[in-house]
């Protein structure tokens, strides 16, 4: 049953008179220039609706990146084209598998929050939480269990905590004293943005990591560390201590000879002061070297030492890397020239893609291992310096985004964490309206959100999961598939299109062998599988993405939560034959549940819990709660964190529920632009 939650904000008031800066620089391909017309073979071709890029140079265009209407013809069927029909075999015990991966979990496809936007995202205050944010996590957290997301970036190298900022304000950027060449502002924060990180793991099962800054090895600054552990306790999963330490000596933040053994000395310095810092009491929460694999390799890192001389600091080893950039449409460089996106629009529509970037981890991944160490991808996304418009922003990153994350499982990393920016990026999961347009449009879901969901979907909550790479149709890069192990035995197949052709011609069909004599095992196909679809018209696609029937709106069309009816299908197989064909869209993919165990959770969709705004007047709206995801979603039910809880009924003594101090309320802002408090009635 779910129960209307209303009251005022005092930092609603603040927000909206001070509105501030979210972003910092000018990234993706926005320009003042007019928008170039025509073809991707150049003809010239007039559209009301949608911007045709050109093969001469980038496009340009004057709307925000994340909006923007650049479209690209989807590349052509190779020719010839790959075999619509093949077999793919596989047993149904993982001990007859050859060359599975560690085991998984659901969190794996996590997401990375710069510091400085987290007001856009999350929200302004403890008190004022963003509704969409919570309906977005809450999809992924009901499949995968709970949600990592990480706080940091850039922004954390310079960050520092003051105790409060002029009208309950939680950040302020200063970018006129920056000195760098990404224009990275001074980031001051206050407590209070960590207090709104637990207001909502206490509505969404979400763990945080969070970056402490790396700047002034003279002066450490650990209060985000020391206030992150008394404020999120057991929701925080660890603290990043250097952020791309590699481009330091590039970006001017240390002399340009900077090297490998000069980051292990300084992480010595860094060591030294945190384990004389009496008020961090889990020395090993550091997640380290964080490279960006621009200067460096791990392999540099490794070799002087640094995992056995700082392992008994470090809970993860992390990398950050992106397949490409689209940097030098915003800061210039003749060593390197703009990127033709005509060029690198097939580039993200093959399998060899992922394969290519796991490739050099693979060692890492290997040595991790052998250290006991999770081996993350800390930041990524399609292109570092936000994205490609017309790639990133299409349902082309929604096949990348899947084979690239089920890679990396495959290759030993054990989660990767796909980076947001604010709104002059065309790569973002998902994006808040802008301020000014709050009152009439909705939120823009980004493709690659869709990616998440499916992995969150395909991992589960068994923590057991186990991915191998089947390279199947004589591992061809335009139909990949993974198959899926879990608890030992194979319950899942992944399977991807990335050709587009309306005809059908080229959609293909798989035959699943499941078992048999092949493997010297029983025939184990069963009576029907399910399958779940992700579709859309073609790669180019910006809006009209389903996932099992369902799509979250496209652009300025969301609240998180999922619009039209649930279309989970069953394909009977043939258990004479031991078989089940699926068939697969060009373009698309198919997520098939073979496992009883699968299946059952396969159907549990209409079980996620999601935050509605309904606007009732101009100045009392009503956020609707299951108060058992209030009572559970914390884990300990928050109340180890706030002893005087007080009632929740309406109007009664402490109504309002939140874990930042007795008597303060947490709130939501509501897509009118308004907010409201939780408090729920009984």
């Amino acid at each position: 049953m779910y129960y209307p939650l209303f009251a005022l904000s005092t930092c609603l008031f603040a927000s909206a008179v001070h509105a501030d800066v979210t972003i910092y620089g000018l990234l993706g391909q926005t320009t003042a220039a007019p928008v170039q017309t025509g073809t991707a073979t150049g003809t010239t071709q007039q559209s009301a609706t949608t911007s045709f890029v050109t093969t001469h140079g980038p496009p340009q265009y004057t709307e925000l990146a994340a909006y923007n209407n650049i479209y690209m013809e989807p590349p052509a069927i190779p020719n010839p084209p790959p075999a619509n029909q093949f077999a793919i075999g596989v047993p149904t015990d993982a001990t007859l598998m050859n060359g599975l991966s560690i085991k998984q979990s659901g969190t794996f496809f996590g997401f990375s929050i710069e510091m400085s936007v987290v007001n856009q995202l999350i929200g302004s205050c403890p008190q004022d939480l963003k509704v969409p944010f919570l309906n977005y996590m809450s999809i992924i957290a009901e499949k995968a269990g709970s949600v990592h997301v990480r706080v940091g970036g850039n922004t954390q190298e310079t960050a520092f905590v003051v105790p409060s900022l002029d009208d309950g304000k939680i950040i302020e950027k200063n970018k006129e004293d920056a000195s760098n060449p990404t224009s990275t502002p001074i980031l001051a924060l206050t407590p209070d943005l960590l207090y709104m990180l637990a207001n909502v793991s206490s509505l969404v099962n979400i763990n945080w990591y969070l970056g402490v800054p790396f700047n002034d090895t003279a002066n450490w600054r650990f209060q985000i560390a020391e206030l992150g552990e008394q404020i999120l306790g057991d929701r925080l999963l660890g603290f990043q201590a250097a952020n791309e330490p590699d481009l330091y000596g590039a970006h001017g933040h240390r002399p340009s000879s900077y090297s490998p053994f000069d980051f292990f000395g300084e992480y010595a310095l860094f060591t030294q002061a945190w384990e004389a810092d009496t008020q961090i009491t889990r020395k090993n929460t550091v997640i380290a070297p964080s490279t960006s694999y621009a200067l460096w390799s791990p392999e540099q890192v490794w070799d002087t030492g640094f995992v056995e001389a700082y392992g008994p600091y470090l809970s993860h080893l992390a990398v950050e890397h992106y397949p490409s950039d689209n940097c030098a449409v915003v800061w210039p460089d003749p060593n390197n020239p703009p990127r033709d996106p005509l060029v690198m629009f097939p580039q993200y529509l093959t399998h060899n893609a992922g394969i290519n970037f796991a490739k050099p981890y693979l060692n890492s991944t290997r040595l991790a291992q052998q250290w006991d160490k999770p081996f993350l991808l800390f930041e990524t996304n399609s292109a570092s310096c936000g994205g490609f418009p017309g790639i990133s922003d299409t349902f082309t990153s929604s096949l990348w985004g899947i084979d690239h994350a089920l890679q990396l499982a495959h290759s030993n990393f054990s989660g990767a964490l796909f980076h947001f920016g604010g709104q002059t990026v065309s790569y973002n999961p998902f994006t808040a309206v802008p301020t000014n347009e709050s009152a009439v449009h909705g939120w823009t879901t980004g493709p690659l959100f869709y990616s998440a969901v499916f992995v969150a979907e395909l991992m589960g909550q068994s923590n057991t999961t186990q991915l191998i790479d089947m390279l199947p149709n004589n591992a061809n890069d335009q139909t990949p598939a993974y198959a899926v192990f879990e608890n030992g035995k194979f319950s899942k197949m992944a399977l991807l299109n990335y050709m587009t052709d309306p005809s059908g011609a080229n959609d293909y069909t798989a035959t699943i062998y499941v078992g048999g004599s092949g493997w010297n095992e029983p025939n184990g196909a069963p009576a029907s599988v399910k399958v779940k679809y992700l579709r859309a018209p073609s790669v180019s696609e910006k809006d009209n993405i389903t996932w099992a029937g369902q799509t979250l709106g496209g652009r300025f069309a969301s609240d998180g939560r999922w619009q039209g009816d649930l279309d989970i299908q069953t394909v009977q197989c043939d258990q004479t034959q031991n078989m089940c064909q699926i068939k697969v869209p060009a373009p698309g993919a198919a997520l098939v549940f073979f496992s009883d165990e699968a299946q059952a959770a396969a159907t549990g969709d209409n079980d996620i819990a999601t935050f509605v705004t309904t606007a009732v007047t101009k100045t009392k709206n009503t956020v609707t709660v299951d108060p058992s995801v209030l009572a559970t979603s914390n884990g300990d039910s928050g109340k180890s964190r706030l002893s005087n809880m007080g009632g929740t009924s309406q109007g009664g003594s402490n109504g309002a529920m939140s874990v930042v101090a007795p008597g303060v309320a947490a709130l939501v802002s509501v897509l009118a632009g308004m907010s409201v408090f939780f408090r729920v009635s009984r």
